[in-house]
This record gives C-alpha cells, sequence and structure tokens, in this order.
C-alpha cells in the first residue's frame, strides 16, 4: 500500500510527490497523457519559481525578464508598441518582476525532480475512479497494460479545474470557471514588459514577449462572454497572426473544504489560484509544501492542519486579490483615474496583492512621487 497516490503531475502535482518522497514516504503519481502536454497555461511566474526548482532549471527554462506592465483602457485597437499613450499607465520595478518561462519544460523539469526524489511517476495513466474506505482509499486508473487498482492511505487531488478527485471524494466546486484561450506569434521582441488590456468582461487579456521565443497573447473570461471573438478582436488590433492556439479553465475561488476523510485537494483542483490574474503554479507549490509538511498518512486526522495552514497563509491574498480584480470592471472613467494615481514605480510582489502595503511600495511610490 502506497503512503500517497498523487492524481496529476502538473506543477503542484509533481510538488506533493517530491516532497513526500523526500519525506520517506513511499509515492505513486499518475498523469493522463505525457507530463506538460498539452499546454494550456501561460508561462509568467514571479521570480519566486526559482526558489522549486533545480539549480540549473534558470538557465535552461527561463525566457525573458519582465521589469513592469502597461496597463490599457478602452477598446483592443493597438500598435505594436502597446498603444499610443494616451490610456497606458506604466508599473515599473528596477529589478526584475518576473520572468517568462517554457511552460512544458517546467512541468517535465518538476516531475523529473519528483522521480529524483523517489516518487513512482507513471504517464498515460488515467485514473477513473477513487473510492474511500475506513483504512484506505482504492485509485482506479486505466494505463498501457489495462486497468489497475492501487491502494493508498491518502489520495491527493492535484488533477486540474474539472478534477476528477474533487468530484469523487464530494468535495465543493470552484466558485467559478474562467475560460482562457491563448497563441503565440513568430515576431521576436526582446522587451521587458508586458501588456495588459482591461477589455475582457470581468477580467484581461495580456501580450507577453518571449525575446527570441515570439509572443503570448492571451485572454480570459467568463463562460458565455464570447472568448473567442474577444481574442480575436485583441490579435486584429495588433495586426498578427497566430499559431498553436489552445485554451483551458482558471478556477477562481476556493469551496469550503478541500479535504475529506482520506483525501485533499492541491493547486487548481482546490482553485488555489490568484483570483486578479488566474495564475496558480506558485500557491499550488506552496500549498503542497503546506500539505506534506502537516499531513502524516498514518493519521488522517492532520488533514486538519493542511486546511488550517494553507488558508492561514493565502486567505488573505485571495481575497485582496477578489478585491483587485473588481476593479477591472469599473467604468472606464473610474479606471482611468486609479491607474493614473497608481502609476509609476511599485514595490508590490505579483504574487502577494498584500505587499501594496509593505514599506517597499511605500518607498518606491514616495520616490517616484
Amino acid at each position: 500500500m502506497y503512503d500517497f497516490v498523487v492524481v496529476g503531475v502538473g506543477p503542484a502535482g509533481a510538488r506533493v510527490a517530491r516532497r513526500a518522497a523526500e519525506a520517506g514516504h513511499d509515492v505513486l503519481a499518475l498523469e493522463q497523457g505525457s507530463v506538460g502536454d498539452p499546454l494550456a497555461c501561460s508561462g509568467h511566474v514571479s521570480t519566486d519559481i526559482w526558489e522549486y526548482t533545480g539549480s540549473d532549471a534558470k538557465a535552461t527554462l527561463r525566457q525573458n525578464e519582465v521589469y513592469g506592465a502597461r496597463f490599457h483602457v478602452g477598446g483592443p485597437e493597438v500598435s505594436r508598441n502597446g498603444g499610443d499613450g494616451r490610456d497606458t499607465y506604466t508599473f515599473y520595478k528596477r529589478e526584475p518582476v518576473s520572468n517568462v518561462i517554457d511552460r512544458v519544460g517546467l512541468d517535465r523539469h518538476l516531475a523529473a525532480l519528483a522521480e529524483e526524489a523517489g516518487a513512482d511517476v507513471r504517464e498515460g495513466h488515467t485514473v477513473t475512479g477513487v473510492e474511500e474506505f475506513a483504512d484506505h482509499v482504492e485509485v482506479t486508473a486505466k494505463g498501457p497494460d489495462g486497468t489497475e487498482v492501487f491502494e493508498t492511505k491518502l489520495v491527493a487531488g492535484c488533477d486540474g479545474p474539472r478534477s476528477r478527485v474533487r468530484d469523487a471524494l464530494g468535495l465543493g466546486q470552484p466558485a467559478e470557471l474562467l475560460h482562457g484561450v491563448l497563441a503565440f506569434s513568430e515576431e521576436p521582441d526582446d522587451g521587458d514588459f508586458v501588456d495588459v488590456h482591461l477589455t475582457a468582461p470581468r477580467f484581461f487579456a495580456w501580450r507577453i514577449p518571449r525575446d527570441s521565443g515570439g509572443v503570448e497573447y492571451g485572454l480570459a473570461a467568463p463562460p458565455g462572454a464570447h472568448v473567442g471573438r474577444l481574442f480575436e478582436e485583441l490579435i486584429d488590433g495588433y495586426e498578427i497572426s497566430v499559431s498553436h492556439r489552445c485554451s483551458g479553465l482558471i478556477p477562481v475561488g476556493p469551496p469550503e473544504r478541500i479535504t475529506s476523510r482520506r483525501g485533499f485537494l492541491v493547486g487548481d483542483a482546490a482553485a488555489q489560484t490568484k483570483p486578479f490574474t488566474g495564475g496558480g503554479i506558485l500557491y499550488g507549490m506552496r500549498c503542497a509544501d503546506h500539505a506534506i509538511r502537516e499531513i502524516d498518512p498514518d493519521r488522517p486526522t492532520t488533514l486538519a492542519a493542511y486546511e488550517h495552514a494553507w488558508r492561514a497563509d493565502l486567505a488573505r491574498e485571495i481575497e485582496l486579490g477578489h478585491l483587485l480584480r473588481r476593479a477591472y470592471s469599473l467604468p472606464e472613467p473610474v479606471q482611468r483615474v486609479g491607474l493614473r494615481a497608481a502609476a509609476g514605480e511599485i514595490g508590490v510582489h505579483m504574487d502577494r496583492p498584500t505587499s501594496v502595503f509593505s514599506v517597499e511600495h511605500l518607498r518606491a511610490m514616495l520616490s517616484w512621487s
């Protein structure tokens, strides 16, 4: 019997598997297809990402460094240089705010670290059933050799927005699921600012330069918002053609409970994401660390400690993130006033909205003033 069976080997699942194996537990991690494929997520992350990778990862995975963002208010009519400035508001730092990375490569790198730590990572295994018993969990998966049933003390659902584990355990759904679409152009761009367009209903569109890797264009909005049409308007405004188009769901708003008798959720399955950007790579891996620090597979009651730990860490960040996101839907005149007042040098951290109250941000604002 395994100590943990981890379902899903994205960043959150790979981190759970790695940390559990490093702690001496017997771990099986199951991935439905190939790790990292298909791509369904942007590769724009904070520089904290390198705290979770191997020492060689930055040299092979980093595609660009970002120093700030240009926020655009109004319609999608923009030029290649990001607009004519009338409705554009720039925010920046003097050191890199974030990095653009090879997103598929990151998943594969993190999965390799889990294997090196001793986890048994198996691709091509589709989980079809999860059943809890008093003293164990049975996970049924269809793999290359047919259907198998794995017994484990605990199961970790790291299987994304449409989590099969979450449904099988009878846990609540995310508050909402946004529909995201992204694609890539081949235009070279070594710029170090991203562009954010407050044009999508209740969310935004983006343009991210990837240096020699081209440019990423993306957009997210609630279901029914004609995301495809809005995305076409975005790329038509830039007068470019794109390829490698892909889409995915972005869960926002964690359910009240993400643990059961012998199961727990991590990452997108638990909607451990930033409401104001939809990003969940760092939040998911932080929560994976909380899970393995707090949970003892021989004492399922410790699942409650995980519930407490991750919420104590991120609840305020998520709550403030919801408030920031509401600002995307304010009337355009109000958006212009707010952006004009806040634009300039900043000291905030892109994963921690509460850093807007930090001494670093205050100093940056005073310096800009």
